[in-house]
């Protein structure tokens, strides 16, 4: 009778223990939950933020990039944003990003004032994404313009013949799959591929006469596939002012917006970019203020060091002659 005494004390006890610590993983997920929704609300914009100008970055090469377009389509819907600021370092992309991002960035200027700082380049797709805020501001020294478009493709035809390699292709019509890159380009193909060119080239000259107000004599100038420095861009129309953020916040203020209103950068949240672990660490560093501990667990983390897109079809990038 003693021992089917402690062995009911003991199940009690066990159950104890089980309970205990069932609570306690609910507890902990609990507030789990409570941290990461608390960062998304800093992001956006939720809890009653302060009134503040959110600050984004746009950065090496443009690709379709959906998470940044839904943080903008959100900068654009949340109340507490007074302005935005896009900062801007890159060379371009594809036609199709930049394009998506041109939008997005408009959709928001429809409601708030928005400027553009070009920090180092706003070349080609870049270009695009600056022409897309209603005031823009460069250094000095940054390189600006670029506008053109480009198709590149390798042709290993030759490398092949030398080898003895001939790869066959039925096709539909004579222009399917070209150019394949396997093959000389046929003038048939180039001329079809320079006719999708022009169209996407005429398509970035509109955007620039449009938006920076040229005319057609303005416009051949810097239409031809140059990068100006930030005083020659200036001179040409391509820019407003020279300077950095604090002539942004010059020009907001004539917007209405007070210059001591804070500036809140926002990042776009990465479906699936970091592991979960990763993304809870993340969202708990910058939930608690710890905004450099974040960035470190980004930059550490081995998926932020792959390039997720290729680029293929129409380019708008600048490139630098190769010796």
């Amino acid at each position: 009778m003693p021992l089917d005494t402690d062995a009911v004390l003991d199940r009690r006890l066990l159950r104890r223990k089980v309970t205990f610590w069932r609570v306690v993983a609910v507890v902990f997920g609990v507030i789990g939950l409570g941290v990461a929704g608390y960062a998304a609300g800093r992001a956006t914009g939720a809890f009653g933020v302060a009134p503040h100008i959110a600050r984004i970055e746009v950065k090496g090469l443009i690709t379709q990039n959906a998470d940044l377009i839904r943080m903008i389509e959100r900068i654009g819907q949340n109340d507490a944003v007074r302005g935005l600021v896009v900062n801007i370092d890159s060379p371009g992309g594809t036609v199709a990003g930049s394009e998506a991002l041109f939008l997005a960035i408009r959709r928001v200027a429809a409601t708030k004032p928005t400027v553009a700082v070009v920090d180092g380049m706003a070349a080609s797709g870049g270009y695009i994404a600056a022409i897309a805020a209603d005031h823009i501001v460069t250094r000095e020294t940054s390189m600006t313009g670029s506008i053109g478009v480009i198709v590149q493709f390798p042709n290993v035809a030759r490398l092949l013949e030398t080898w003895g390699v001939k790869v066959e292709a039925i096709r539909s019509t004579p222009l399917k799959a070209q150019p394949s890159g396997f093959e000389p380009t046929s003038p048939e193909a180039t001329a079809a591929l320079r006719e999708v060119v022009t169209d996407s080239y005429q398509w970035f000259q509109r955007l620039v006469k449009d938006r920076r107000g040229m005319t057609d004599d303005e416009l051949r100038v810097v239409a031809d596939g140059r990068v100006f420095s930030g005083s020659r861009a200036r001179t040409l129309k391509l820019v407003d002012v020279i300077g950095g953020e604090s002539e942004a916040r010059d020009w907001l203020a004539t917007k209405g917006i007070a210059r001591n209103t804070a500036v809140r950068l926002y990042r776009p949240r990465a479906t699936g970019g970091l592991p979960f672990v990763a993304q809870a660490g993340v969202a708990v560093a910058d939930a608690v203020g710890l905004s450099s501990v974040a960035e470190r667990l980004r930059a550490s983390s081995i998926v932020a060091t792959i390039e997720r897109s290729a680029l293929d079809g129409l380019l708008a990038v600048w490139q630098p002659p190769t010796p």
